[in-house]
C-alpha cells in the first residue's frame, strides 16, 4: 500500500476517534469535557501522519462533530477550536519531522510546543470571533479556558500521547512517516 494511502486511511481514522472520543469522556460528567478528549487524536496525526494531514483533520473535527451532534456549539466555539486543533497538528507534526520520535524530549518538545502554539491560537481565534460578535475575550477567560480548566487534559496528553507513540514499533513508525 502506498504510503500516501496509509497516512489518508489513519488520517481517517483519527477523524473517526476525534467524533467519538468526547461521547465516552462526557460519561464523566465531573471532569469528561476537561479532558479534551479532541486534542488526542489530532496530537497523534501530527506523530503519525504529518503536519498537512493533521492540520486538516484538526481543522474540519471540531466543526464537523458540531454539525453532526450539536457539540461544541459551532460559533465561537467550534470554530475557536478548528483553528487550536489545526495548529496543534500543523506545529506538531512540523516538528516531530524536524526532531524526529526517537527520544523522548523530542516527543516532548513537539508535544509541548505545539499544546502552548494551539492555545494562543485559540485565544487569539476567540478575540476576534468574541470581538465580531461585540463581546470581549479577556486575559482571565483565557487562562481558564486554555490553562485551568483544561488540566486535566493537558496531564492526561503528556502522558498518554509519549506512551503511544513510543509503543508503535519502530518499522510501523518509519513505514508511516515516509514519503
Amino acid at each position: 500500500m502506498k504510503t500516501s494511502t496509509k497516512k489518508l486511511t489513519l488520517s481517517a481514522m483519527f477523524l473517526a476517534i476525534g467524533l467519538v472520543l468526547p461521547f465516552i469522556t462526557g460519561q464523566i460528567p465531573q471532569i469528561g469535557k476537561m479532558l479534551c478528549p479532541m486534542h488526542i487524536p489530532i496530537l497523534l496525526c501530527a506523530f503519525f501522519c504529518g503536519p498537512q494531514y493533521a492540520g486538516v483533520i484538526g481543522a474540519i473535527c471540531p466543526l464537523m462533530r458540531s454539525v453532526m451532534f450539536g457539540m461544541p456549539v459551532l460559533y465561537p466555539s467550534a470554530v475557536g477550536m478548528a483553528f487550536e486543533l489545526m495548529s496543534y497538528g500543523v506545529i506538531c507534526g512540523l516538528l516531530a519531522a524536524k526532531l524526529g520520535k526517537d527520544k523522548l524530549w523530542k516527543i516532548y518538545t513537539a508535544l509541548i510546543t505545539a499544546m502552548l502554539g494551539g492555545r494562543l491560537v485559540w485565544g487569539l481565534a476567540q478575540i476576534v470571533l468574541l470581538g465580531i460578535k461585540g463581546e470581549h475575550f479577556t486575559f482571565a477567560a483565557f487562562l481558564a479556558g486554555g490553562f485551568v480548566n483544561a488540566f486535566p487534559g493537558i496531564i492526561l496528553q503528556l502522558i498518554l500521547i509519549p506512551v503511544l507513540v513510543r509503543a508503535i514499533p519502530d518499522k510501523t513508525k518509519k513505514e508511516i512517516s515516509e514519503e
